[in-house]
């Protein structure tokens, strides 16, 4: 018999701005379930997940918790106000009953001391504390919101390994289709206020989307075709049996007002990029390109080519120097050694990666028109503003919006919307894909498939970069950096490993006269998550071994079979998987042990 959900909401209404957002939605949460919640961005998800963290309050419907029930939230923009350093807001998320080594662990597997101000950290360091403080307490139910955002490809990786790890249940929103299908086995599609769910992970979203709509419109034609019948009998039909032409004029009139009544999808965003006259063949040339920040070589003897109509890739970890490639290669930033050589006829547009540029206070439509007027100047050619707001999903009543109160994804829309509207044979794109959501990541992919001129591109989106790249520039550390043909999984084949997050040497130290002499070798100790390791494992091999001998005497049982099949395979899998796992933690713990023993116990 499966375990009662943990968590429930039922019909749940929300209504932002006069019009509905949620419109009788439902959730249900079941003990490790993992479940992607899927939507256009504006649909509503944020919300509906904010009133099932208990944030913010349903205007009807119901939210059940089961008592006893541990629920953690990662909201999109956390905030770390009121605490000293990044470990006190981490601990101060735990319970009584919680371990303090899972934050320091989590906040090292992360790339974090602990012992960072809340108020210095960049929107990357952000992420990763709230994603520490979410984990840390190892909760029955974790709700995160975009947790991906604003991570590098090695944080994405130990967070898709961290989440695949815990035994708790999962509600995950993203924009990056590896990271869902990886995780989820459940989706929930929240579309025009309601939501459906599918027992399938998302890596079969779109296919039962698809089947789902065409399946609306099949029963809107049969409502259609019904209508010009009754309104075809209601002008030619026998005009006998008046109770019954009473009855067939209310039915019409029912059959009107589902007609008038129906939420469409939908529609979908129209990119378009303004193509500027065409570049010469050759774009970009770098040679033995260097480039330091003080004693750190971030670009070490860079060269490569890239033609007309290349989709070049930029990744590595946070700090490696994407941004710094980026703007050696279009002349932004001069080398230290080396040459740069552009192309004749170049037109390049930016999207960059921080939100600055956008002027909070300004209305949407000023943005887009840079307050002149009411045209957008797109390709050379004039459009009304209103139109081309539509072209990217924008409704006209958000004309005088101002910029500061669209969400994350309505804002990545609109640079979007600013930067494709510039001429351009070069396309200068810094993690385009923050905050969009998917059916707009796939009609970018689709414009830049189509663009006649040539795409630079940072992110740090798998799935993307394997749909749009030609090729791959790679960090390999120290400065150095390799290009790869294909997407990033071809550069995965080619290179054997992904990216790998960058170290920082440690600063070197004044020698004092007690320190120990050069070769003698530095102290070491075991870290907090081998140490709980070694603690723990005992407790856990002794508890496999429990399980595995009251298996073994069910199965022991000579009639088990014959009188239930089904239950003796259930005890014969499940002794399978105890032996593997016991088999695995005596190893663990041996390595562990020998380890210990290494560093001196």
């Amino acid at each position: 018999m499966a375990a009662p959900p943990l968590l429930i909401l039922d019909s749940i209404s929300f209504t932002l701005g006069g019009a509905p957002l949620l419109n009788g939605a439902s959730l249900s949460v079941s003990p490790g379930e993992r479940l992607a919640l899927v939507g256009r961005n504006g649909s509503g998800k944020s919300t509906l997940l904010r009133i099932a963290a208990g944030e913010l309050q349903a205007e009807t419907g119901t939210r059940f918790l089961q008592p006893g029930a541990t629920l953690r939230y990662l909201p999109q923009e956390p905030d770390l106000s009121g605490h000293a350093t990044v470990l006190d807001y981490v601990m101060a998320g735990l319970g009584p009953a919680d371990e303090p080594y899972r934050a320091r662990n989590l906040l090292e597997g992360l790339g974090l001391t602990g012992d960072e101000t809340p108020g210095n950290l960049s929107g990357g360091e952000t992420r990763r504390a709230a994603l520490a403080r979410a984990l840390a307490p190892a909760p029955d139910i974790l709700l995160l919101d975009e947790p991906t955002n604003h991570l590098d490809l090695p944080a994405i990786e130990w967070l898709e390994g961290e989440l695949a790890s815990m035994r708790g249940a999962l509600v995950l929103i993203s924009h990056d289709r590896r990271f869902l299908s990886g995780l989820s086995k459940a989706t929930l599609w929240l579309d025009r206020g309601i939501t459906r769910r599918a027992d399938r992970g998302f890596g079969e979203f779109e296919a039962w989307r698809e089947q789902v709509l065409e399946e609306e419109e099949r029963e809107a034609h049969k409502l259609d075709r019904q209508i010009v019948r009754e309104e075809h009998w209601m002008r030619y039909g026998v005009t006998a049996r008046r109770k019954r032409n009473v009855r067939r004029v209310a039915e019409l009139a029912a059959l009107r007002e589902a007609r008038r009544s129906r939420v469409r999808p939908t529609g979908t965003a129209t990119m378009q990029a303004a193509e500027a006259t065409g570049s010469g063949t050759l774009v970009i040339s770098a040679e033995d390109v260097t480039k330091a920040w003080g004693e750190r070589t971030v670009v070490r003897d860079f060269s490569t080519r890239i033609i007309k109509g290349d989709r070049v890739g930029i990744v590595g970890a946070n700090g490696a120097g994407k941004t710094t490639l980026l703007n050696i290669l279009t002349g932004a930033l001069a080398p230290d050694s080396g040459t740069i050589k552009l192309g004749t006829n170049l037109e390049m547009a930016t999207l960059e990666q921080m939100r600055g540029s956008l002027d909070p206070d300004r209305s949407l439509a000023d943005t887009l028109t840079d307050g002149r007027g009411d045209q957008v100047w797109v390709g050379g050619q004039p459009r009304h503003v209103m139109g081309y707001m539509q072209d990217f999903l924008f409704q006209p009543q958000q004309a005088r919006t101002p910029v500061g109160k669209l969400s994350g994804g309505e804002r990545g829309r609109l640079l979007l919307a600013r930067a494709l509207a510039m001429p351009s044979n070069l396309l200068v794109l810094d993690e385009p894909t923050n905050d969009l959501d998917l059916e707009t990541l796939d009609l970018l992919q689709d414009l830049l498939a189509d663009y006649g001129g040539t795409v630079l591109l940072v992110s740090h989106d798998r799935d993307f970069l394997d749909r749009v790249c030609t090729s791959v520039i790679m960090s390999e550390g120290d400065g150095r950096w390799q290009e790869y043909a294909g997407g990033y999984s071809d550069m995965l084949n080619q290179r054997g490993e992904g990216v790998t997050a960058r170290t920082v040497a440690a600063p070197v130290k004044a020698k004092a006269a007690a320190e120990p002499r050069p070769d003698s070798a530095p102290s070491k100790k075991m870290s907090f998550k081998d140490q709980h390791a070694l603690a723990s494992l005992p407790g856990q091999m002794e508890k496999l071994g429990q399980e595995i001998a009251v298996l073994e005497k069910w199965l022991a049982d000579p009639g088990l079979f014959s009188r239930d099949p089904k239950g003796f395979q259930q005890r014969s899998d499940a002794l399978a998987q105890r032996q593997q796992a016991l088999a695995e933690a005596e190893e663990e713990w041996l390595r562990l042990e020998m380890l210990k023993e290494e560093l001196g116990g």
